[in-house]
């Protein structure tokens, strides 16, 4: 059988140096050395206004008064740069620091991307907030803590339909809210046009003179799933290390205009640093796109994905799934998408092997090759990018080689091998938090991740490294055999596709591990029952339980031991919910999380006093 053709595609670091440290520790880099970068985003920004100012810098869609999406609304480099300006110049008139920053409320919009250039201008931090503190949570118990624990001088928001609850409850009054549009009652507003409309003066090229590498460019919070976010810092040096390092691993960012259709949240790092980062870097375009990976907004990813044909593309795993099952059948989709892409990137969570073959599948029979679905690893503290992959023939859980200038320390920990980071990318610490900090760098200054690797082939170390689970995830059952967690779960999610969303493993200090699957809607198809039908019922219908006993007969068939043998499985009606830190804003669930606030589910799952337990037949 012939090796599969794929598009063009060069990998940056395909070699490694390997170094033996004290016993059970090693050292691995990239032979490739971190080239020179810019001291400053800015620099990048101000180049781009000079050299191409009419290029368009981002764009979006007009928001029609029916919720629907119009045409697309563009910014320009040179647009860009002066608003950035006016902006900037607002901020410093209002005396705004790092201990008075910035907070963003709000989605990704084009207000909220002018208000961030400004901040970096001035040298003003900004601070983007998962919007699900606002519009989902009841209490707002983490915007309270986001708000206490950066103590802004100014908070923005799109709109007070949405985000007015939440500024009158958490917001101080001494805090100056800014809003895109409409007023607050009770509650003195300043319209974002006032800020952008300020004079400029010699002060904004002063300010920009005086920030540096070591500037704080913004506060990125943790998703905080068992404990309260904390607030990591990014420098100026972080971010524009971290984007050369990007360019170094990907070559392909450089190699033609880039092009990106986006969704992901900039109050995450992939979506924030490493996405508008790589546009800013690069001079690139980004469309941004008011789609996601919901059975709600699916629709419009792919309308925008009809008629922008990004050169690389990025999403979550349920995005991708999503993409795979409507090119089965939509030709536009499939013309337009693949007609320029040179690279899919997936994180967050696991992609089932399933999913890539049906994107090989449509992708050969429309171009007659595959484009490399690429992937890596990294954290909101490595800016995000860490570890790239080396070439095409990528598998569900490789990773790959750390990219240049970043050393990775592999070291045993309970069984299992953690990676460390250190790098110029690596964040200095967390915002107000010694202990924290102190607590998250070794003796050696390398940052401790809480990600397990394990060599993709032991003998050949420049292929890299693979995932095997976050340490903190994996437990003892009573026997006191560990169970591999991400391993085990990204098992059962390929064997249950496309009808799981993602599966939390139970079993801890019990005798047989259990699973708590979260199926995906294209459960209610497989039921055969109306679309209106509650979802409880779908799940308990003949036809969804005669796919998930196959499932974990299946599993059970292949399971080599107490720790791989999933006992016992549940499905839950209930989706994960941010509010709880259950899962995140890139859609991956926390395990930890849904344990604890499921706790009750958890007993009677392995009291056998759940409605419906699936178990094993008899074989």
């Amino acid at each position: 059988m012939s090796a599969p053709k794929y598009r063009p595609m060069t990998f940056g670091v395909t070699q490694v140096v390997l170094r033996d440290g004290a016993p059970g520790v090693h050292y691995l880099r990239a032979e490739q050395p971190l080239q020179d970068f810019a001291p400053r985003m800015t620099d990048r920004l101000q180049h781009w206004a000079q050299t191409t100012p009419n290029q368009t810098f981002m764009a979006r869609r007009e928001k029609l008064s029916d919720g629907k999406t119009g045409e697309w609304q563009k910014v320009s480099y040179s647009e860009a740069w002066a608003s950035a300006c006016h902006i900037a110049q607002g901020l410093i008139n209002r005396e705004l620091t790092a201990e008075r920053p910035v907070v963003i409320l709000s989605e990704n919009d084009l207000e909220h991307a002018l208000l961030s250039l400004g901040c970096l201008v001035a040298g003003v931090p900004f601070v983007p907030t998962s919007p699900a503190y606002s519009l989902i949570s009841q209490d707002y118990d983490k915007l309270r803590h986001v708000l206490r624990t950066v103590t802004p001088g100014l908070v923005f928001a799109a709109d007070p339909q949405r985000y007015g609850k939440a500024i009158t409850s958490a917001v101080g009054a001494d805090i100056e809210v800014v809003l895109t549009s409409g007023q607050l009652d009770g509650r003195n507003i300043t319209p974002f046009a006032e800020l952008l409309a300020t004079p400029v003066t010699s002060q904004v090229t002063e300010a920009m003179a005086a920030t540096g590498p070591d500037t704080i460019t913004k506060f990125l919070f943790t998703s905080g799933s068992t404990k309260l976010p904390k607030a990591v810092i990014n420098t100026q040096r972080m971010w524009c290390a971290n984007q050369q390092q990007m360019a170094q691993s990907m070559p392909v960012l450089a190699n033609e205009p880039l092009v990106l259709v986006d969704w992901l949240p900039w109050n995450h790092t992939f979506g924030g640093n490493h996405n508008f980062g790589m546009v800013v870097y690069h001079g690139g375009t980004l469309y941004i796109d008011d789609g996601k990976p919901t059975p709600a907004l699916m629709g419009e990813t792919l309308r925008n994905l009809r008629e922008i044909a990004p050169t690389v593309y990025f999403n979550v795993p349920t995005g991708f799934e999503a993409i795979a099952l409507a090119m089965k059948t939509d030709d536009e989709l499939r013309q337009n998408l693949l007609s320029r892409v040179k690279m899919f990137f997936y994180a967050g969570a696991a992609l089932a092997q399933p999913v890539w073959d049906s994107l090989f599948e449509s992708q050969e029979r429309e171009v007659g090759e595959r484009i490399v679905m690429s992937t890596g690893l990294g954290m909101t503290e490595s800016g995000p990018f860490a570890i790239f992959v080396t070439n095409p023939n990528v598998k569900a859980g490789d990773l790959g080689v750390p990219t240049p200038g970043m050393d990775l320390k592999l070291i045993d920990v309970d069984g299992k091998t953690e990676v460390r980071y250190r790098g110029p990318n690596i964040t200095p610490g967390y915002w107000r938090a010694p202990d924290e900090t102190a607590a998250h760098f070794d003796d050696e200054g390398y940052f401790c991740s809480g990600d397990a690797v394990k060599w993709i082939d032991e003998t050949d170390v420049h292929q890299g490294l693979k995932f095997d689970g976050r340490i903190a995830e994996d437990f003892k059952l009573a026997t006191g055999t560990f169970v591999s967690v991400g391993p085990l779960r990204a098992k059962i999610v390929a064997a249950g596709a496309p009808y799981i969303q993602d599966v939390v493993l139970t079993g801890i200090n019990l005798k047989e591990v259990g699973a708590m699957v979260f199926p995906t809607q294209a459960v209610r198809a497989l039921s055969g029952l109306d679309a209106n039908t509650p979802f409880a019922d779908v799940l308990s219908s003949a036809p969804v339980i005669a796919h998930f006993q196959t499932v974990i007969n299946a599993l059970a068939a292949n399971a080599t031991g107490s720790a791989s043998r999933i006992a016992r499985l549940c499905l839950l009606a209930e989706p994960p919910t941010i509010d709880k830190g259950e899962v995140t804003d890139k859609g991956s669930i926390n395990q930890r999380a849904v344990l604890t606030h499921r706790a009750e589910t958890v007993e009677a799952l392995h009291a056998d006093t759940l409605h419906t337990i699936l178990k094993p037949s008899a074989l």
